[in-house]
């Protein structure tokens, strides 16, 4: 075996870059690995859409503001990191969906919109009569024949019609992808629901079932966590553990040069030219497609447009804000005329991010077909989502300060998205030895899913490493 050093390039220093490069040094380390690595990000910061303003007190996200606990490798990158300590679950409460211009409560047993309970779902006055007889057909209905892709939309109008589609469900799985459910893929952004309608027919039924049959005393236990210091202190925490030398900031890749030796150089933006052995990219597609465009047909989803989505984060005297009832938020259907598409309490929710005495609401603005609010100004984004909250709350004042937050490439996985996912990863596996791709705009769009993606990739880059040594 040769004694040489191989090398390899991270492209991209979001979460799924961060993550495998925090794993990959830890190899090293452990194994005494002749491996050198480094992490290029072409902007001045790393963590991607991670990003945590800490301001007077306050730790407010821009991007994602947690993760499940069922998705446990989150927690577990917090554990490796020495942070275990800061994790923070959620308070639960009631959630509401916005209904005539009120706030109704989502049904008690209304798991992701499908109904478990019988009663809450009676009772409601989130659907009509017709919409719950409707519904109740799921019961009798035979499951799909089919294993091939669907819409989300398709899936469930199928099983329980329009009205739970529009009222409950819709604006439910909005809060993950924020693209339009009758183009979402099924299978890659919830496939437990085939699953479910494969194994048990109905999926009322499933559902019943997977709920924990246990009675809970007291308030029911939050499933999602946090840190208390925002979620950038995984990207914080990640940074100090890697070498200095590891991470190239304002770095960007211009052009991917395969050699003759099976090496790579990387070209950068400035101009410089960096040889490598192996390259995990893992920034948004739309960014990594030019690259490996000269070595192969990069197949497209032509319905996958981009689009833009946004989150304003306002504090408040706790005084100053009324919001009339107990619990933590509400979410609004896409046909209920509001530009807001959801509302957090942020300091119900999750009380250690606001100082006593204060009160912070973040609302989201930016639906798959309506993204005029890319014309306005933040202020003007500030007062249209108070304009909306105005409605539903009583709000005295302007809010002491505030911060809007737009991202970009908001790509929902749309029909075929799993398909498409491997043809790509093939294609490259073959044109391009030695290369990668991993990420939010592959296989998952959380933060769980990228750290899944980051984590994974070390054994196959490990892998290659020692084919070349050999």
């Amino acid at each position: 075996m040769s004694d040489k050093t191989y090398h390899i390039t991270i492209v991209g220093g979001g979460i799924t870059g961060l993550t495998a490069a925090f794993y990959l040094q830890k190899e090293i380390e452990a194994k005494g690995l002749p491996i050198q690595f480094q992490l290029l990000e072409e902007n001045g910061r790393l963590g991607g859409k991670i990003q945590t303003w800490r301001h007077e007190g306050f730790v407010i996200e821009q991007g994602p503001d947690s993760f499940l606990e069922r998705k446990t490798s989150a927690a577990q990158l917090a554990t490796d990191l020495g942070l275990a300590q800061e994790l923070v679950r959620n308070s639960t409460g009631q959630a509401y969906i916005w209904h005539n211009e009120r706030l109704t409560p989502i049904p008690e047993g209304a798991v992701m919109g499908v109904p478990t309970k019988l009663m809450p779902f009676v009772t409601t006055d989130l659907i009509s009569w017709s919409g719950k007889i409707r519904a109740a057909a799921d019961l009798i209905l035979p499951a799909s024949s089919g294993d091939g892709d669907i819409s989300v939309g398709e899936f469930f109008r199928r099983r329980l019609g329009d009205e739970v589609i529009e009222n409950l469900i819709q604006p439910l799985l909005s809060g993950v992808y924020s693209g339009d459910i009758d183009n979402l893929s099924l299978l890659a952004s919830f496939p437990q629901f085939a699953q479910m309608e494969k194994q048990h027919r109905s999926l009322i039924l499933a559902m019943k079932k997977s709920r924990p049959q246990v009675k809970v005393q007291g308030k029911p236990k939050g499933i999602f966590l946090t840190l208390k210091n925002g979620l950038e202190s995984l990207v914080e925490g990640i940074e100090k553990e890697l070498p200095a030398s590891a991470i190239r900031k304002n770095t960007g890749v211009k052009e991917l040069l395969k050699q003759e030796s099976g090496k790579y150089t990387l070209v950068m933006k400035d101009g410089e030219r960096m040889e490598t052995d192996a390259v995990l990219f893992t920034v948004p597609h739309a960014v990594a497609e030019p690259l490996l465009r000269p070595y192969m047909s990069v197949p497209s989803l032509p319905q996958a447009k981009p689009h833009m989505v946004a989150t304003i984060s306002m504090a408040f005297p706790e005084s100053a804000v009324d919001l009339g009832l107990e619990g933590t938020g509400f979410i609004v259907p896409r046909n209920a005329g509001a530009k807001i598409t959801a509302c957090t309490w942020a300091h119900r929710k999750w009380p250690h991010t606001t100082p006593a005495g204060a009160a912070l609401l973040r609302c989201f603005v930016g639906k798959a077909k309506e993204q005029s609010f890319m014309e306005l100004t933040d202020e003007e984004v500030m007062e249209l989502a108070l304009r909306d909250l105005h409605k539903t709350m009583t709000i005295r004042q302007k809010p002491d300060f505030y911060r809007v937050t737009r991202l970009q490439n908001a790509i929902p996985y749309v029909v075929g998205h799993q398909a498409w996912a491997r043809d790509v990863s093939e294609k490259v596996a073959n044109s391009l030895p030695g290369v990668m791709l991993a990420g939010a705009s592959y296989n998952g769009v959380g933060v769980p899913d990228c750290i899944d993606q980051g984590k994974k990739a070390v054994p196959h880059l490990l892998e290659t490493a020692q084919r070349l040594r050999k």
